[in-house]
């Protein structure tokens, strides 16, 4: 990336303005007359309202030097101030503030979510010869503590952070897996991948992610919100995976099945692990 270091976004866009090719340029006016907006957008939801196609979103990007549309993203809400900093302690900052912020993500979260779709998220899941896990950089620990308690109530997992091997377990995967992604953006390469091959192989997908309009969301049979859409991006706190964990937390208590568990003596590593425990 050339000199967005020293520029702000809209600033490099107004330089490169005449550069761009004309569809490219829609996108820039469309930032231009609206950053707030714009910032707020994902990669799908900023072509729409651009009217161009998500491929030209992100060689808009690459022609202003950014890597992809998440950097330009992430650095314009830097530019906008979304992060503020206050060395003097407030109301705001304090910690009783704090988990009330918490707690209100939460109940939000189980307004807007559907109930049908958790029950048959639940259904996809306890029915599945094997669910594939799927997450990519720091949401892979989500995955890998679902698939962990997963298997703690009965169901068989493959769950891995390297897209790699996941991508290995779904190409020899049989038509009654099932595969599970999680994608705070919706927009990660590698779960897109994994859900067209998925796709490819007839496998059903569940996906958990914030953005309704979004790659991932668009590819999956039985789509999870996990925040509101008219919830602000923020670089600096989206890194929080609080509402992701409570859905995935949630469908677990869902999926609970003593029968299961019973049946498959998947409560003995727990047994044989407690013998190392005072």
């Amino acid at each position: 990336m050339e000199n967005n270091n020293d520029k702000s976004v809209l600033a490099t866009i107004e330089d490169k303005f005449e550069d761009v090719f004309p569809a490219e340029q829609k996108i820039a006016s469309f930032i231009l007359d609206n950053p707030e907006k714009a910032v707020n957008a994902n990669v799908s939801e900023l072509a729409n309202f651009s009217d161009v196609s998500d491929a030209t979103v992100i060689r808009f990007c690459k022609h202003l030097g950014y890597e992809g549309y998440y950097q330009l993203r992430i650095n314009l809400s830097r530019d906008l101030g979304r992060k503020q900093i206050d060395d003097n302690s407030s109301e705001s900052d304090s910690v009783n503030s704090i988990f009330n912020q918490f707690s209100s993500k939460i109940k939000e979260i189980g307004e807007i979510i559907s109930e049908d779709k958790m029950r048959k998220a639940v259904e996809l899941i306890t029915s599945a010869n094997l669910v594939h896990l799927a997450a990519v950089g720091n949401t892979s620990p989500l995955v890998m503590y679902m698939g962990f308690r997963l298997e703690r109530l009965g169901i068989r997992c493959t769950y891995n952070s390297l897209p790699e091997y996941f991508l290995n377990h779904i190409n020899l995967a049989q038509k009654d897996d099932l595969l599970f992604v999680i994608s705070q953006s919706g927009t990660s390469k590698h779960i897109v991948q994994a859900m067209e091959l998925a796709k490819k192989k007839g496998l059903k997908t569940v996906a958990v992610t914030g953005h309704k309009y979004s790659p991932v969301s668009r590819l999956a049979d039985c789509l999870l919100l996990s925040s509101d859409e008219d919830q602000p991006f923020d670089y600096y706190k989206t890194y929080s995976h609080l509402c992701e964990m409570s859905v995935v937390d949630a469908l677990l208590n869902l999926v609970t099945n003593k029968d299961k568990i019973l049946e498959t003596d998947a409560d003995k590593p727990e047994i044989i692990l407690s013998e190392s425990k005072l």
